[in-house]
């Protein structure tokens, strides 16, 4: 990891610093135009195709259904059902808070206006497979969408190598009443959700995180199908102080590196010291951890940054904008309202990250790569629309009347005029 002085960096090294450019991003969109193409001509058998070159595996059909689901689910250890139940009930109760009723609003005399919301229909969710299996995503993902009340709910995950998928997804889909997992991963998955192929339905918008390939067939199909969010490789913002514990910093740093070798570990630090040890805690925990290798590499590609003051360190996190940022500090209350760019924010020493990930109740699908700074995480919200309505009486009517017509004159639309004075008179 490497270790930088903040006022040692120039403006243009700050933004190579947020910037997660990589120099094969071409290379990458090439592939997944390809891939895409790919799936809208040949539907069903690029799919399989994609399965067999892909994910080593040679499918008889594309999805499991929920009689397999239910076998499968009955394998599941006691401790992860548990530990799963948990989970969604705590999901469940965040998100179900999120369902608002607004009011409706006399503009002026006779002018009602007001909002409701409607689910989408039909929405695809993308449950990443690769390196791990996440039923956490499932959980995050299917939960809001039903609380919304969507119709229609298209669950995509790459198969294992016995062709079908683990116990953990197949319990979730059980718990939440899901019929169907599609063995799709990838660019794929994304391509056959937005456009439809003989068995897997077309969907209105997709939702969740995946590698750069998911990420950019995600950004290349918006002109046929809405997502939530860019959401690509995970990354982590730890702000620490010297009230901060190096032990605790470095555990959540691996935590992000585990995810994959582009994934981002930031510490800034007004401590050179906590700097210091939380190297070492790190080089320390990161020789036990099974996937030692991928934290090893994302650990190689990040860096700590010492600044002469936390404020200091609050504008660098929000021109960084993080997908998970960390208040490592007793003094995290002061600091929430310097906070504008983030995804899912943990404060204190005693939050990691981890929490958020799993159980806590709010969202882990989140922005990543600058995007916090315009996007939000995953909601009940990005499952619904909100439509609005308005109602005019004759008083209603009377009293906007002339607004209306003059401004419809301004702009040179007699018929928007005429609409108004047909009424009047």
């Amino acid at each position: 990891m490497k270790v930088y002085n903040y006022t040692d960096l120039s403006k243009s090294k700050i933004e190579e610093l947020c910037s997660r450019q990589i120099e094969d991003d071409k290379l990458v969109e090439k592939r997944v135009s390809d891939i895409i193409k790919t799936v809208k001509n040949d539907g069903d058998k690029a799919l399989f195709n994609f399965a067999k070159a892909f994910d080593k595996v040679e499918l008889e059909k594309l999805y499991l259904d929920a009689e397999e689901l239910q076998a499968i689910a009955s394998t599941i250890p006691v401790d992860a059902k548990e530990a799963i139940e948990t989970a969604y009930h705590n999901i469940k109760v965040f998100h179900q808070s999120q369902l608002k009723t607004e009011d409706k609003i006399e503009t002026m005399p006779g002018v009602v206006c007001w909002r409701e919301s409607r689910a989408i229909e039909k929405v695809g969710l993308y449950i990443p497979g690769g390196t791990a299996v996440l039923p956490s995503t499932f959980l995050m993902l299917a939960t809001p969408a039903i609380i919304a009340g969507c119709k229609e709910i298209v669950v995509c995950s790459p198969p294992q190598s016995d062709g079908k998928t683990n116990c953990y997804l197949a319990y979730c889909a059980v718990l939440l009443g899901i019929k169907k997992i599609y063995l799709i991963g990838g660019a794929q998955a994304v391509a056959a959700m937005a456009f439809g192929t003989e068995t897997v339905p077309q969907v209105y918008k997709i939702f969740g995180p995946g590698n750069r390939y998911v990420t950019t067939a995600k950004t290349m199909v918006q002109n046929k199908v809405a997502i939530d969010m860019p959401a690509g490789p995970s990354e982590v913002l730890v702000i620490a102080d010297e009230t901060a514990n190096p032990s605790f910093v470095a555990a959540d740093l691996l935590a992000q590196a585990e995810h994959g070798t582009d994934s981002q570990a930031i510490l800034v630090s007004t401590s050179k010291e906590i700097i210091e040890k939380t190297l070492l805690e790190i080089e320390n925990q990161l020789s036990i951890l099974p996937r030692k290798e991928i934290a090893a590499k994302a650990i190689e590609n990040s860096y700590a940054i010492l600044v002469d003051n936390i404020t200091v360190g609050m504008d660098f996190s929000n021109e960084y904008a993080p997908e998970h940022l960390i208040l490592a500090t007793e003094n995290f209350e002061s600091l929430i309202p310097l906070i504008i760019n983030a995804g899912s924010v943990f404060l204190g020493n005693l939050t990691p990250e981890s929490a958020g990930d799993y159980a806590s109740g709010t969202n882990h699908t989140l922005p990543t790569s600058g995007f916090a700074k315009a996007y939000s995480g995953v909601s009940t919200d990005a499952f619904l629309k909100k439509i609005t309505f308005q109602h005019l009486n004759i008083n209603g009517l009377n009293n906007i009347g002339a607004t209306v017509e003059t401004l419809a004159a301004a702009e040179g639309l007699q018929a928007h005029k005429n609409a108004i004075t047909i009424r009047l008179k």
